[in-house]
């Protein structure tokens, strides 16, 4: 599996080139903000892009699903406790402000323990509530894509609509750490002092968890 973080820095978003390098094809984790950037790195990294996947539905992290699934073709997956979220008239107007457009619907509905083929690769779907009541995770090959679930030293806010804190703290100790302590942590924002992380040092240094 190889993977690319794209930094977007308007809200100091990551986006994730999750790639097959035998088929070259990949998926597109949290596009938002800059479509042709993240066309062009795929382009550049000899990838087509099957899929685009969001961690949730907010529209920091789905605003440049149109202009890549216009592009690519490629398949639009959410959690089904999200999928109206990226497709209301509110993220469509939020989406556009951040340089987007409104997002398609989803082709497909996620549910925990989903596995997302790319290639010969494989993203196995973690429902993780809290941050939103669809939040997901994504944990293939040693590589955990976390949205706003887990930040490296922080965790994602639950005072919007749908969060919960208790439910976002089961979600990272009772699912998330119980994961292999070397597993990479790549997180959706750029919140802590790296861009990235493991589950060891997030389970022995993370304040909130």
């Amino acid at each position: 599996m190889d993977v690319k973080p794209i930094y977007l820095p308007q809200m100091a978003n990551f986006c994730y080139r999750v790639g097959d390098e035998t088929t070259r094809t990949c998926a597109v984790i949290d596009p938002a903000f800059d479509a042709k950037k993240i066309l062009k790195d795929a382009q550049a990294g000899g990838y087509t892009i099957t899929y685009v996947i969001n961690t949730h539905g907010h529209s920091d992290h789905t605003s440049a699903n149109a202009g890549i699934i216009e592009a690519t073709g490629a398949q639009l997956c959410i959690h089904r406790s999200d999928a109206e979220q990226v497709t209301k008239l509110l993220s469509g107007v939020l989406s556009r402000i951040m340089g987007g457009k409104g997002s398609p619907k989803p082709n497909r509905l996620l549910e925990d323990n989903d596995i997302i083929e790319i290639g010969n690769s494989a993203l196995q779907v973690i429902h993780t509530p809290g941050h939103t009541p669809g939040s997901i995770c994504l944990y293939g090959e040693g590589h955990l894509f976390t949205g706003d679930t887990l930040f490296v030293g922080a965790v994602g806010r639950t005072d919007l609509p749908g969060g919960s804190t208790r439910k976002l703290l089961s979600s990272i100790r009772e699912k998330l750490y119980m994961l292999p302590p070397e597993t990479v942590v790549w997180p959706g924002h750029d919140y802590g002092e790296a861009p990235s992380s493991t589950i060891e040092r997030e389970m022995r240094t993370n304040p909130f968890t």
